[in-house]
């Protein structure tokens, strides 16, 4: 498996994989590729946009953007806002770690100190997903919960 930086040839390769996530969560978004161009490989507040590849078959993608004043998350400007997605048939084989370890190391590059996770309640796999990579609730939201992962305090517990 690869981990690289997405770019505008793999919008409809991001899509197939983003398309059949939204289905499942009942969700209203589209997962097109011109709105995965738009909204993860071209979006201006873009930090990241790093897909995991088997061959030419990309298996997952992770965004990494920076939160702007108003978003539509409500965070704090200067945040990182994190979107995770993994094909239904390549899960649990490593691939949403392979890819946080290449958005972590853009985050750092970026100098955030906190990254947003806003996760569906009922998302079975996002929740202990992004809990085991150290992100820990902050707040609880309608029908979403926001975990948060700080990065200064990874930083002052690396090498111990």
């Amino acid at each position: 498996m690869i981990v690289r930086q997405a770019g505008p040839a793999d919008a409809a390769a991001m899509s197939a994989v983003l398309h059949p996530i939204l289905t499942g969560w009942n969700s209203a978004r589209s997962g097109d590729a011109e709105t995965v161009l738009t909204r993860y490989i071209d979006d201006p507040d873009r930090l990241s946009c790093a897909v995991a590849c088997e061959g030419e078959r990309i298996l997952g993608f992770q965004s990494l953007k920076l939160a702007r004043a108003g978003n539509v998350y409500d965070l704090p400007a200067g945040w990182g806002i994190i979107g995770t997605y993994v094909a239904g048939d390549a899960g649990r084989r490593g691939i949403g770690r392979a890819l946080f370890t290449e958005t972590l190391a853009a985050a750092r590059r970026a100098g955030l100190a906190h990254i947003d996770a806003t996760i569906g309640a009922d998302n079975a796999q996002g929740l202990p997903y992004y809990s085991a990579l150290g992100f820990q609730t902050w707040r609880e939201l309608d029908g979403a919960v926001g975990k948060r992962f700080d990065l200064s305090a990874t930083e002052q517990t690396e090498g111990t």
